[in-house]
């Protein structure tokens, strides 16, 4: 005689995501960007000496320079900030154009963790990139400094990334701080420049 099979215990997990306002999804990024400034490395460790080696092949060069960004990330960010308003300098207008679009890129793209929500609708990732994109270009074209920006830029991102390049990445520490914000959004960890250490006190860049 057959018996019928026990009922399942297998429940099923269902996870909500609670829309917030506008208002706190700014608030918590500017938390966010607030918090990466515990990661900013001392300016004397970018200048070690000893430290500037020249990359034996393409494939050292591309690890170090994903390790170097990955590892000084905040500060290349301020290094370009500065060239880009140092390169403004004389027109306090442009300079204000370029700061308000620039807080507008981290605090709802680069350090933004919740989705966005306007009048009740939910605004895509893509969305936010493609208007953000476009309130760059329009502050640029209303600049009247905008050659100057372009310039100002792309040096600070041509000195990070020569920086990146030379700088030898060997033994770099990351803190169990800054592990822990590894997949948070803002902290990414896609580069693969972070090793898995089993002892907790930390995790080297190799």
């Amino acid at each position: 005689m057959s018996h019928p099979p026990p009922p399942s215990t297998t429940t099923t997990t269902t996870y909500t995501t609670i829309p917030i306002s506008a208002g706190d999804v700014i608030s918590r990024s500017l938390q966010n960007f607030t918090s990466s400034f515990s990661i900013l490395r001392p300016w004397p460790e970018l200048f070690t000496s000893g430290s500037f080696t020249r990359p034996d092949s393409f494939a050292t060069a591309l690890t170090q320079l994903r390790a170097n960004f990955h590892y000084f990330r905040v500060n290349y960010l301020i290094i370009i900030s500065a060239c880009g308003a140092l390169s403004l300098i004389g027109s306090p207008v442009s300079l204000l154009i370029f700061a308000s679009v620039l807080s507008l890129w981290l605090l709802l793209y680069f350090f933004r963790e919740d989705p966005l929500v306007l009048w009740g609708y939910d605004v895509s990732d893509r969305l936010v990139l493609i208007g953000l994109i476009l309130v760059s270009v329009l502050g640029v074209w209303l600049s009247e400094s905008d050659w100057n920006l372009v310039w100002g830029v792309l040096i600070g991102f041509l000195v990070c990334a020569a920086h990146a390049f030379l700088r030898n990445s060997d033994g770099l520490l990351v803190a169990n701080e800054e592990a822990a914000l590894v997949g948070s959004g803002y902290v990414s960890g896609s580069y693969g420049a972070l090793s898995a250490s089993g002892d907790g006190g930390g995790q080297f860049i190799k």
